[in-house]
């Protein structure tokens, strides 16, 4: 029995954090203490001024635990961390979980390229954004392509010059063919410092690249060449149009103001990179009721910029933070340079600030509920689903496999994945079967599991072999659970797989009825009916269509590549006539399969040796 008057006792004077339990165990809350001894007694001293919700909170507490750290900006940082693992019930919660595009170029390589990625890392590589919109990033990347001629192939240069011919963008004068040796390296670069320059913010100079050649162009007639550089211009100028100037300052900073009603906030974001607004964002949070201003922005802020890869060199925010100086040693760690935070309360600035809040109640008002029916139908629906199949550390990452085939011609597999109730299409893998014959919907799932999970242990060591290298995961990114498209049939495959692999991994089947509508889940040799109203319903049914539709898709580009053709085609010894014969006296593969050597003779054209090589094929 935990004694709590003995164990507050017990508190070491020290800075760390401290995790309150209730009674069935759950985390309900975390903290962190410069002195926990002093801090957690607060919470159970009677005459002390708590909030409604941290007195509610104190009534569920069944025991509490604690974690020394050195300092306390070890302790903010593990905070950070446990709160986001474990999202207590009593903590003010960060409730959207998104990634923002950034524009890469691998400054690392002989022949850098440019592309959109989802995170930076510690490489070297130069790092544009976050952008809040993909489109733009990919139109900026387009453009920089066609303007600069960067390539867009992933060879490895120089060792795989001359290995291949020009590809197509090369012939359209959008690349100049440096894995042919047509541009040197030198030159090369010399595009790509003009294109980071660009990139920057800095358009003037492609501006007046682009004019110069479309007057030289149409004076020599060349008014095809004059009307490329006149779209290409427009296209800048459509980019620099979005970039509203909004200070005089070139560097980073991020604009932060909230709007709240009762329990509820909305948090907005503005992106201001190399002095220009480059975008903006919202983000729910909630359990802000009786938090004061600056609690409600001191939790934001640390959760936020716990997950974001990018720490802009200024916050602008619209109340003081507390614990303002620890949290600003902990950011001007992870920039690597000091970072400053501001409140102004006069100027431009300050009006950005409150444009920044004006913002947000707009979309607190406005969009209350879409942004809650949005949550609902995602991590709303997959936080239901771990309640209901019991998974106490919930799930994040849920992969769902489907096979496609017509007469077991071309088999293939499917295999998409959500993270956080939210399709992650970069992750999903294509199956293309290739050691069963003939359709066996059981032996090839087995395949297709058995392939995805060893391909994943294989990145997992060579991953743990070269910790510093530049690895990204693909395959080694194991689901916290897997949605089979079926019943006990499906599940027993996917588990007997894990089970030879010595992986420990939930396995749920998506039960349908007789009309192939959803109907219930098959969870641990038992099937659990679900409320076809609930959003855990919706979740399940819209992951089975993705998981149908990418094996379709797959299975329909395989058949466009060459003809249609039956299983019977593969049968040694059984030509267009016999196949045709076949087809003609039993109607389908399934009876020509269940058929024996006699019954397969009453067909036209088969001889015994024909009818014994047919049923030998298919058993």
């Amino acid at each position: 029995m935990f004694d709590i008057a003995e164990e507050l006792k017990k508190l070491p004077a020290k800075p760390g954090v401290y995790i309150m339990h209730d009674e069935h165990d759950d985390i309900i809350y975390v903290g962190k203490a410069v002195i926990l001894k002093n801090r957690v007694r607060q919470y159970f001293q009677s005459s002390r001024n708590l909030t409604p919700k941290i007195r509610q909170m104190v009534s569920h507490v069944s025991r509490f635990e604690y974690i020394i750290t050195d300092s306390e900006l070890e302790a903010l940082v593990l905070e950070c961390n446990l709160i986001k693992e474990h999202r207590p019930k009593y903590n003010t919660m960060l409730k959207d979980d998104k990634t923002y595009p950034y524009i890469k170029v691998t400054m690392g390589e002989p022949y850098p390229r440019i592309m959109m990625v989802r995170s930076m890392k510690k490489d070297k590589a130069k790092y544009f954004g976050p952008y809040t919109s993909s489109q733009s990033v990919r139109d900026i990347i387009e453009l920089a392509r066609k303007i600069y001629k960067i390539r867009s192939c992933n060879k490895s240069l120089p060792k795989e010059t001359g290995s291949d011919r020009p590809c197509l963008y090369y012939h359209m004068g959008q690349c100049q063919a440096p894995c042919q040796g047509y541009i040197s390296q030198e030159a090369y670069r010399d595009n790509v410092r003009q294109m980071l320059h660009f990139l920057s913010g800095n358009f003037e100079p492609v501006t007046a690249m682009l004019t110069e050649k479309m007057y030289a162009a149409s004076e020599s007639l060349d008014f095809e060449k004059a009307a490329a550089c006149r779209d290409l211009l427009n296209s800048v100028r459509q980019i620099d149009q979005k970039q509203k100037i909004t200070s005089a300052e070139m560097d980073d900073k991020d604009v932060i103001a909230f709007a709240r009603e009762k329990d509820e906030a909305v948090v907005q974001v503005f992106f201001i990179r190399n002095g220009k607004l480059i975008g903006r964002e919202h983000f729910y949070v909630s359990g802000v009721e009786n938090e004061s201003e600056g609690e409600v922005l001191t939790a934001f802020v640390k959760q936020y910029y716990a997950s974001s890869p990018f720490v802009p060199s200024t916050l602008m925010l619209q109340y003081p933070l507390e614990d303002k100086d620890i949290i600003l040693e902990w950011l001007s760690a992870r920039k690597g340079h000091k970072v400053h935070m501001a409140v102004p309360v006069r100027g431009q600035k300050e009006r950005l600030v409150e444009l920044a809040a004006q913002n947000a109640q707009m979309v607190l008002t406005k969009d209350k509920e879409k942004i809650k029916l949005e949550e609902a139908r995602t991590t709303g629906a997959v936080r239901e689903l771990s309640d209901m199949l019991g998974l106490a550390a919930g799930i994040r990452r849920m992969e769902a496999f489907d096979i496609s085939n017509i007469s077991g011609v071309e088999t293939v597999g499917s295999m998409i994945v959500y993270e956080n109730g939210r399709p992650k299409r970069n992750s999903y893998r294509k199956f293309r079967i290739k050691t069963v014959k003939g359709q066996d919907d059981y032996r090839c799932m087995e395949e297709v599991l058995t392939r995805r999970f060893l391909h994943g242990m294989e990145e997992a060591r060579i991953a743990g072999e070269n910790p510093d290298g530049q690895f990204i995961p693909d395959f080694s990114d194991f689901p916290d659970i897997i949605m089979m498209d079926g019943g006990k049939g499906q599940v027993n495959v996917a588990l007997r797989v894990l089970e030879q692999l010595h992986l420990d991994i939930p396995v749920c089947g998506m039960v349908k009825d007789d009309h192939h509508r959803t109907r219930g889940l098959y969870y641990q040799q038992q099937e659990l009916p679900i409320d076809k109203h609930s959003e855990t319903f919706k979740l399940i049914t819209r992951m089975q269509d993705e998981a149908h539709r990418f094996a379709i898709e797959y299975h329909r580009q395989l058949r466009s590549r060459t003809q249609v053709k039956s299983v019977l085609d593969d049968i040694p010894g059984i030509g267009p006539a016999r196949r045709k014969a076949l087809m003609r006296y039993f109607g389908s593969i399934e009876k020509i399969r269940e058929a024996d050597v006699e019954e397969l003779k009453k067909a036209d054209n088969m001889n015994a040796r024909s009818a014994q090589s047919v049923y030998e094929y298919f058993h």
